[in-house]
């Protein structure tokens, strides 16, 4: 890797003073610097007119970059490095912090997509980070409709062993997204959630744990479901344990009050644990799916819906793709996972049964319901 200039390793005492006639060398100590007869004007001169940053070797400024990428919080404290100078922009730019860049670095808002915000994400795939490969998959998928781009892009993360990408792909399975009815693959679902699953993607150990319940895609194994449910369910405690002091407090109290009902009403699925915390924070790409078709009034006006699950984002790609509740008929769902997480946080409160579910015109749509349905999580 080239090097800038080799005089930012000289030792200070060796610098020449150039300042006008050269009459004597510039001894430069902790405290003072000694230039002839003015030493406090010579040192803010060479101070002022000596480019340290020039100086700064490249692979020293692009370890810095690639951790700046690895620990931005925002897309803005990426891009005021772009902006700084043409150097910084190149260096900036190059393949090893590109593929470092942490997911908020992509957290692109949707109003402000334009050519150059797909450029940068490509230029990041390109380089091999995962998690750009899998933000401008799910929106080429989504968004753009660019359903084979989006899937590739998705796959490529996932054999890197991405487990959002993972259990994406066993969505766009089990819906057969991008297709039609006949295009579901339940098996491949499965075994997407199990691998996404087995890295502890916490959606998909719920996904799991609902199909093996239900032998959905599998073969039934109501206890080893059953299993899977609590684990997921563990792990997200775990996680609102270590991270939200405030959380942790109402948490405990739930468990209290849990624990004394056990003898009761026998052991829980611990799936009312995180009811009075908030929802964890959506992924960027979530976040760009919802604010995407938020403006558009459903995913391309032709009447297709989004998933209710608010943190999800997902569209349908094709009329009654989602699963409606049983009970209500009032929301839909991309999945399993996403209907219990809805169910927990804001749907259990407003579920309420009806006579029977009408379209959009107030006319029978003529699909099978059974096929759509989502059965409602109780409590335990």
């Amino acid at each position: 890797m080239r090097t800038r200039r080799g005089s930012c390793y000289l030792e200070p005492e060796t610098v020449m003073c150039s300042f006008g006639k050269r009459k004597k060398d510039m001894h430069i100590s902790k405290e003072t610097i000694f230039c002839g007869k003015r030493p406090k004007k010579c040192f803010e001169k060479a101070s002022s007119e000596y480019d340290f940053f020039e100086a700064l070797p490249d692979d020293i400024v692009i370890s810095i970059f690639c951790r700046l990428s690895s620990t931005a919080t925002s897309p803005s404290d990426f891009v005021t490095v772009l902006s700084t100078c043409k150097r910084f922009k190149r260096l900036a730019l190059h393949s090893l912090v590109l593929s470092k860049a942490s997911p908020r670095t992509f957290c692109i808002r949707a109003k402000n997509w334009c050519e150059s915000a797909q450029r940068f994400l490509k230029q990041c795939a390109e380089a091999g980070n995962v998690e750009a490969c899998y933000t401008l998959g799910m929106i080429r998928f989504y968004c753009l409709q660019n359903r084979g781009s989006g899937a590739s892009l998705m796959a490529k993360a996932a054999m890197n062993s991405h487990a959002r990408a993972l259990y994406s792909l066993a969505v766009i399975q089990f819906n057969g997204s991008g297709g039609t009815k006949s295009d579901k693959d339940l098996r491949a679902g499965v075994a997407l959630c199990a691998r996404a699953a087995f890295l502890g993607h916490i959606d998909a150990l719920r996904e799991l744990g609902h199909c093996l319940q239900d032998g959905y895609g599998v073969k039934q194994n109501i206890s080893e479901g059953r299993r899977f449910l609590i684990q997921a369910n563990a792990r997200e405690l775990a996680g609102v344990l270590s991270t939200d002091a405030a959380a942790r407090q109402l948490v405990n109290a739930n468990l209290q009050s849990q624990l004394r009902n056990v003898a009761v009403s026998g052991c829980p699925l611990l799936s009312d644990f995180g009811c009075n915390v908030p929802a964890p924070e959506p992924h960027p790409s979530s976040k760009f799916m919802s604010e995407w078709f938020s403006v558009r009034g459903g995913s391309n006006g032709s009447g297709l819906r989004l998933c209710s699950h608010a943190s999800c984002g997902r569209p349908e790609t094709r009329k009654h793709e989602f699963r409606r509740c049983s009970v209500c008929g009032a929301v839909n769902y991309c999945s399993r996972a996403c209907q219990a997480l809805d169910w927990k946080f804001r749907h259990k409160a407003e579920c309420a049964p009806v006579e029977r579910w009408l379209d959009e015109d107030g006319e029978d749509d003529g699909e099978d319901d059974g096929d759509r349905e989502v059965m409602v999580m109780e409590d335990s």
